[in-house]
């Protein structure tokens, strides 16, 4: 039976291209042969990777919605073309079968993708299965602060110390190679901020007369407090974009944003004055709905 791409991914037709993302992201890592060495993990690290292939696509993605799964096998109407020719170390053994072969060791990706392309996508440029020779992997946790500014750490590989300088904007999943090894991240999360990407995003409770009248409030940002306004007549759930706020991008100079969601707080006990002011507001606003 064809297998829903969607489905193993386990997102939805109408999902973005970064839901997407992040969503064989996530899977890749599970089901990595370096983390996962049975034969059903194997398998659906294949499923997944040919997966992502397609739907990560736009062409791709577009010839699947119409044709399905069957536009991809031989004879199909996505046969050939786009996915046609080999890649540098592998034997085709079919349409759309190739085999790496490292350390003496065979690993079918299922002829979709080249395993070189796509984890460089997601591991910062570090191959995980090694251009030859595997090279050894580890796994590192660090706080959300030190992804989001970079950091100095010492570790220990092969019972020696060395410290390596980790660059502003990793995250979860992020695969660096250093002198002999490589490492993939893991960022703890953080209270105050949720990370998007390269962006962060905040919420910030506000009073009812503050979201009528506008005011100032004061805003944590990763880079320190600031003074944000609040227009007069905002709803709940506004966001309020920080440009440039957010995160560094891995290599490179650019930053993400910063979105405060708002949020009302309506207050379940008032005070006899405060029920008088709101009941008139209320009648005045009536009697301006009845001019029209």
């Amino acid at each position: 039976m064809a297998q829903d791409y969607y489905s193993l991914l386990g997102v939805s037709k109408s999902s973005s291209a970064d839901e997407i993302k992040k969503a064989y992201r996530k899977l890749a890592l599970q089901y990595h042969p370096d983390r996962n060495k049975t034969k059903e993990g194997e398998e659906k690290f294949k499923e997944i990777t040919k997966a992502y292939e397609v739907l990560s696509d736009p062409q791709k993605r577009q010839t699947y919605d119409q044709y399905g799964s069957a536009a991809f096998e031989q004879g199909g109407p996505g046969a050939g073309g786009p996915f046609g020719g080999g890649f540098g170390g592998f034997n085709q053994q079919g349409p759309f079968s190739y085999t790496y072969s490292s350390n003496g060791q065979g690993f079918d990706f299922g002829g979709f993708s080249d395993p070189f392309e796509i984890f460089e996508q997601f591991f910062g440029g570090a191959s995980p299965f090694g251009r030859g020779e595997r090279r050894q992997v580890y796994s590192l946790s660090i706080s959300f602060m030190e992804a989001v500014k970079g950091a100095e750490k010492e570790v220990e590989i092969d019972k020696k110390k060395q410290k390596i300088k980790i660059p502003p904007g990793v995250d979860t999943g992020t695969r660096m190679r250093f002198e002999g090894f490589d490492i993939v991240f893991e960022v703890k999360q953080d209270k105050r901020f949720h990370r998007e990407g390269s962006d962060i995003i905040t919420e910030e409770t506000i009073s009812f007369p503050q979201a009528v009248l506008g005011s100032e409030i004061k805003v944590e940002t990763v880079e320190g407090e600031v003074t944000i306004k609040i227009p007069a007549g905002t709803q709940p759930e506004t966001l309020i974009r920080l440009r440039e706020k957010g995160i560094q991008r891995l290599r490179s100079s650019s930053k993400g944003d910063h979105y405060v969601r708002i949020k009302i707080d309506i207050p379940k006990n008032i005070s006899k004055k405060q029920r008088e002011i709101l009941e008139a507001f209320d009648s005045d606003s009536q009697n301006k709905k009845n001019w029209f």
